[in-house]
């Protein structure tokens, strides 16, 4: 049997097609999984549990046939959907995980987690992160009406990509949007576990790392503007591929 990990779909209308892909992604092959874990930023962007979407409807309505057929469903919220609450979770059938949490596979502890919290040499993010994740700022922001914070969406979203251009001109966008070698070091350390999984980063690959003279193994989850990018993994090994 498999266990299923995947991340960074960035759901939503404007691009139908991955909507639909993750619908048959979960219809033919999710439903007969040990478990599905979907590591953050499942949408584009998620302002609120109110959000009437079709695409959060859909995706509500899929989730909750994998849960009905016996398959276990985490998430762990990301940085595009962090305000996912338990009102939405309830609907789609999941549990929401802490970001990171330890999960048992196979008998080998590993580290599940989004991945944004490793990349520290973005310190802007990281600031910009800290932020949002108050709960005095999360509640101040759900208590607007929905226009609002579907605007501040599209504002976000758009300060992302003009910081992600000026990495890009400064010629810095491949090291600072990545993680931090000492970061992923000190956090398994704190942990004491040798495998992490994780997205965020859009960059899939396993790593066999040394850390301290010890065997570790980062695994990178991809994203699904292109193609589904899925982890499966068994009790014998783990393999990343494309839909």
């Amino acid at each position: 049997m498999t266990t299923l990990f995947i991340s960074d779909l960035h759901l939503d209308a404007e691009r139908p097609q991955v909507t639909e892909l993750f619908g048959r992604f979960l219809r033919e092959e999710a439903r007969g999984a040990d478990a599905l874990y979907i590591l953050g930023d499942l949408f584009e962007a998620w302002v609120g549990d109110d959000d009437p979407s079709e695409t959060g409807a859909f995706v509500a309505r899929e989730l909750k046939a994998v849960a009905g057929a016996g398959v276990p469903v985490r998430f762990i919220r990301g940085n595009r959907d962090f305000l996912l609450g338990d009102a939405y979770a309830r609907r789609a059938g999941m549990a929401i995980l802490p970001d990171p949490a330890v999960v048992l596979l196979y008998g080998e502890p590993t580290l599940v987690m989004h991945g944004d919290t490793l990349c520290t040499d973005d310190v802007a993010y990281q600031q910009f992160r800290a932020q949002v994740r108050n709960p005095a700022w999360q509640q101040q922001f759900l208590s607007q009406p929905l226009a609002a914070r579907l605007a501040f969406a599209q504002q976000a979203r758009a300060a992302s990509k003009a910081h992600q251009a000026g990495l890009q001109d400064k010629g810095t966008m491949e090291t600072i949007t990545d993680v931090s070698a000492p970061t992923v070091a000190a956090t398994l350390a704190q942990f004491g576990i040798g495998r992490v999984i994780h997205g965020h980063t859009h960059r899939p690959a396993i790593h066999e790392l040394d850390i301290d003279g010890k065997p570790h193994q980062r695994i990178v989850l991809g994203d699904w503007y292109d193609q589904g990018s899925v982890l499966r993994v068994s009790k014998d090994d783990a393999r990343l591929s494309s839909l």
